[in-house]
């Protein structure tokens, strides 16, 4: 099942509930225990500047997109073994439509 768009509100709110603890996104805020990911999308995984990423999400070379995401969040340890992110995941494909949904919005 692919991405398809969702409601951002609800993304917003799956954002701060399971993401912001680690996750900045806006322009300049800091990265945390996780990257900033303000400019996410296009981006290389491993790339974002004054972060220190596993050699795994590095070499991962994935290009961040909706389909890529989509795929990740489902469950990070397994898209890229080795990774440092300790989130489990969003099983729904509705969770994860309405979060990269409002990604989208905030990220950009």
């Amino acid at each position: 099942m692919p991405y398809a768009p969702g409601d951002a509100t609800k993304g917003a709110n799956l954002f701060k509930t399971r993401c912001a603890q680690c996750h900045t996104l806006g322009a300049g805020e800091p990265n945390k225990v996780g990257p900033n990911l303000h400019g996410l999308f296009g981006r290389k995984s491993g790339q974002a500047d004054g972060f220190s990423y596993t050699a795994a999400n590095v070499n991962k070379g994935v290009t961040w997109d909706t389909e890529t995401l989509f795929e990740y969040l489902e469950n990070p340890k397994k898209y890229i073994p080795g990774t440092k992110m300790a989130f489990a995941g969003l099983k729904k494909p509705a969770d994860r439509n309405d979060l990269i949904t409002h990604m989208k919005e905030a990220c950009a």
